[in-house]
């Protein structure tokens, strides 16, 4: 009996390591967007999105230069999303309010970023 328990464990074990495994693949880890870099609209998605005073950057990372800000009251438009240094997922959007355009870390917008990627 313990032996069949042990091995039912170590199936569900198992089970869990695999759907846990494939969140970040390498193709999307190395492609952190330079300051400066910018990309075309891919992301044709037109449900309303915003942010809550998000700095939008002129790279996927808090070192680059803030272009100009987002807040609940804008409408954004996604471009696509990239994987930063950090870690996180940034996305490349235009704030339709202001016209500018910039990349905003996804955890700072309202549903967690665009769902295309980049793919430079």
């Amino acid at each position: 009996m313990r032996a069949s328990t042990r091995g039912a464990l170590g199936a569900v074990a198992l089970t869990a390591t695999v759907l846990v495994a494939p969140i970040v693949t390498a193709t999307s880890a190395s492609a952190h967007a330079a300051c400066g870099k910018t990309v075309g609209d891919k992301d044709s998605s037109n449900w309303p999105k915003s942010a809550n005073g998000a700095n939008e950057r002129s790279g996927s990372s808090t070192g680059c230069g803030i272009n100009g800000v987002a807040y609940n009251t804008q409408q954004l438009d996604y471009h696509c999303y990239t994987v930063g240094n950090d870690g996180y997922t940034w996305t490349y959007l235009r704030n339709n309010s202001t016209g500018v355009q910039g990349w905003v870390r996804d955890d700072l917008l309202s549903d967690g970023g665009s769902y295309v990627y980049c793919g430079f």
